[in-house]
């Protein structure tokens, strides 16, 4: 019971448009999450025919894929959740959110650990892709769409196709985490940082010709 209960907790601090504990039995996220576990417990006793079962039954119901060789830590969300896919060697941290139609996925045929691994207090936003064996590090948020092909560095920011960072905060400022703002809209345009950064330098090479001119 108190695995269920705090399940419940997560599902009422994370969605503010719960009214009552009881409706939680109406989130597909939810029901994802406690399938994974007892599908997990399984896997790990090699009863994987069954395992398998059990995941792919809550897909059908839930229209969420966790595979039970997935491991996740405590206080995981999926939020709405429909298309979310989460392959077999991923790693999941503690108090992490992820919004629907997220991949953590592989990149190939590789064999052993292809799926990523992502920290603890980590906001994964809507069709976010985190693909191969990278490592996504603490209180980080990857913004809507981005496509996450190498490592992220802890306390940042990513966002764009392929995503790029920036740190926002120093580690030591950091009042609340990713998982726990739902923030998925305050986030950094790397891309037009860097168009400005462009026109900056044009400008500092105009003014060096007019002056040599």
């Amino acid at each position: 019971m108190s695995f269920l209960s705090e399940e419940i907790r997560v599902v009422k601090e994370k969605d503010p448009a719960i009214k009552s504990g009881i409706e939680v039995l109406l989130y597909s996220g939810f029901w994802a999450n406690i399938s994974h576990r007892i599908a997990h417990k399984l896997y790990k006793k090699k009863w994987f025919f069954l395992a398998r079962f059990i995941s792919q039954f809550s897909r059908l119901l839930t229209g969420i894929e966790i595979h039970p060789g997935a491991t996740i830590g405590k206080g995981f969300f999926i939020d709405h959740g429909m298309g979310v896919v989460i392959g077999e060697t991923c790693e999941i941290g503690d108090n992490v959110l992820i919004y629907q139609g997220v991949t953590l996925g592989g990149t190939g045929k590789e064999t052993g650990k292809r799926h990523p691994t992502i920290g603890n207090n980590v906001l994964i936003g809507s069709g976010a892709k985190i693909l191969g064996p990278i490592y996504v590090g603490d209180n980080v948020k990857i913004g809507s769409g981005s496509v996450v092909l190498k490592d992220v560095p802890a306390n940042v920011t990513a966002v764009g196709v392929p995503a790029k960072w920036i740190v926002e905060k120093e580690p030591d400022n950091i009042a609340h985490h990713p998982a726990d703002t739902l923030d998925q809209i305050a986030v950094p345009d790397v891309v037009e940082e860097e168009i400005v950064q462009l026109r900056e330098r044009i400008e500092k090479l105009e003014a060096l010709l007019k002056e040599k001119i």
